[in-house]
């Protein structure tokens, strides 16, 4: 682990603990680089909040943490107006993931996001897209996978969830939370949540998807750290899920690891494992890990691994195939374009500059 990852995990944690930094130690660091780390993990906000409480206060944390209270603010206040709707229209709802655990921080705006998340009546999706449309909102996609996107400028993006996982996704994430209405207990109006015990769950179920994907970085472990700091709940409810879920081993591990980083014990050597892993990836994954990790699963060789990315499900038998048939809309209702596909998905990835990256992931997995 680099100096500069030792930094951004100490002052981190000093914000989300609600400490000062040493300020000889802080007089010490390479700041550009923290930055820098802590902008590739989403957690430059935490750490610029952490900078300022040791006296480090400059044009770079005031930017940080302004930015990120007024993009708190501004998602509040919409989520106030889309909650409202929500109300007069009789639609039940559920804010999902860091819409709430934002609220667990110490301050205001110190847990960063890019989106909002919501889960809701599917049945009423199109009302819930009339209630967006009215408030100005863009669709991003719609009808084509488990959320539906909707975005507004300067910054505002909301995934509305249908379902809290695809057909696409892990098998048992998929069928424990098909019937997620049952899991749910009602709020004020039409609000629905979890318990304690089911959040966790499911957020560390998302984490999962993730981590086995392409990766997670270092907020996933304060959000599970933080978490587990200002709520109590039945861990024994929560193992005997986990083993349903398939996630048992992982939830020991990263709840291991989030308690020892960033409470300042001493690292276990599978905490060190994991915590290299997730320090390479960033928040959203590399193609590294992607190709690396689905190799690993599959038991597939680096030709097989090339053959499945370009040849497409035409099968309703196939796993994958609701996945494709709703990400490509268009060929799976036109049939006769589907041997079209893989070329306009290859095409698609070089235009965005992913076919080489990936193609040189596949060129270099399992080296020794």
């Amino acid at each position: 682990m680099s100096n500069t990852a030792m930094d951004v995990i100490y002052l981190a944690s000093c914000a989300v603990n609600d400490t000062v930094p040493e300020k000889v130690r802080v007089e010490q660091m390479d700041l550009e680089a923290v930055y820098a780390l802590g902008s590739r993990h989403m957690i430059t906000a935490t750490v610029a909040f952490a900078l300022e409480t040791a006296g480090f206060k400059d044009k770079r944390s005031g930017s940080a943490i302004a930015a990120a209270m007024r993009k708190t603010a501004l998602f509040d206040q919409t989520w106030g107006d889309i909650k409202k709707k929500l109300e007069q229209a009789g639609i039940w709802y559920m804010p999902l993931k860091g819409a709430v655990l934002k609220g667990l921080y110490p301050k205001y705006g110190m847990r960063e996001f890019a989106d909002h998340d919501i889960l809701f009546d599917a049945s009423r999706a199109d009302d819930v897209k009339t209630i967006m449309e009215e408030l100005d909102f863009k669709s991003a996609r719609y009808g084509s996978s488990n959320h539906d996107c909707y975005y507004k400028r300067p910054c505002l993006n909301f995934e509305m969830h249908r379902a809290l996982f695809g057909p696409g996704h892990e098998e048992k994430l998929f069928e424990y939370y098909k019937d997620v209405g049952s899991r749910l207990v009602r709020g004020a109006g039409y609000e629905r949540k979890f318990t304690l015990e089911d959040f966790y769950l499911y957020f560390l179920s998302h984490e999962y998807k993730h981590y086995e994907g392409s990766g997670t970085g270092l907020r996933s472990l304060l959000d599970t750290y933080v978490y587990l700091s200002k709520t109590s709940f039945d861990m024994n409810y929560v193992q005997a899920e986990t083993e349903k879920l398939g996630i048992r081993e992982f939830e020991e591990k990263n709840r291991s690891l989030s308690q020892h980083l960033f409470s300042g014990e001493k690292l276990t050597e599978a905490d060190q494992e994991m915590l290299d892993y997730i320090l390479s990836s960033g928040t959203y994954g590399t193609i590294t890990h992607r190709v690396e990790n689905k190799m690993r699963k599959n038991g597939w060789s680096k030709i097989r691994y090339a053959l499945d990315r370009f040849f497409v499900p035409v099968s309703k038998r196939n796993k994958d195939y609701a996945a494709y048939a709703g990400a490509y809309p268009l060929f799976y209702k036109h049939k006769i374009l589907l041997p079209l596909l893989p070329f306009y998905r290859t095409l698609r990835a070089m235009k965005a500059g992913r076919f080489e990256t990936e193609a040189q992931a596949i060129i270099n997995a399992n080296k020794p």
